[in-house]
């Protein structure tokens, strides 16, 4: 009479692959994980395969060229979103596309709240300013260009 054992060999995507061994003195337990493994690279046991990652679209030399001057700007001073695609696309700033700005500032690594705080500062150590005449100063398009959660944010940690 045959002995009938079940032993996990692997686990795929949280599915236990069982081996089923009837007896057969012949197979060894490494034949045995060997075979599963072919089985489970092959997706022949039914597990599903990922698909390969999707590739990032490269950049244009204007996205490339303009994303180095978005980080040339943030390292350099505090910018709002809206000042620092303001600054990038302007004809006296640096001529960009409004598209290759908006690229370049959306993807520069911007801390919005900290760069709000940074303006607000900066502000402060030149002028006095009231809570709220600091955040229409943030706020305003002719001033920074900080949307007002920014604003009230830097606010809150610099008054």
């Amino acid at each position: 009479m045959s002995v009938r054992s079940w032993k996990i060999v692997a686990s795929v995507g949280g599915v236990s692959i069982l081996l089923f061994n009837a007896g057969c003195a012949s197979q060894t337990a490494s034949d045995k994980t060997t075979t599963v493994t072919e089985k489970a690279t092959s997706n022949e046991v039914g597990t599903p395969v990922k698909p390969p990652a999707p590739t990032k679209p490269a950049l244009t030399a204007g996205q490339e060229n303009a994303l180095q001057s978005a980080k040339d700007y943030l390292d350099g001073g505090s910018f709002s979103r809206a000042g620092l695609i303001s600054q990038l696309s302007s004809s006296a700033g640096e001529g960009y596309t409004k598209a290759e700005a908006t690229y370049a500032t959306d993807h520069a690594g911007a801390n919005w709240n900290a760069e709000a705080v940074e303006s607000a500062k900066a502000y402060l150590e030149y002028d006095s300013f009231s809570r709220s005449g600091l955040i229409e100063q943030l706020t305003s398009s002719s001033g920074e260009g900080y949307t007002q959660a920014q604003a009230s944010y830097a606010v809150s940690k610099v008054y």
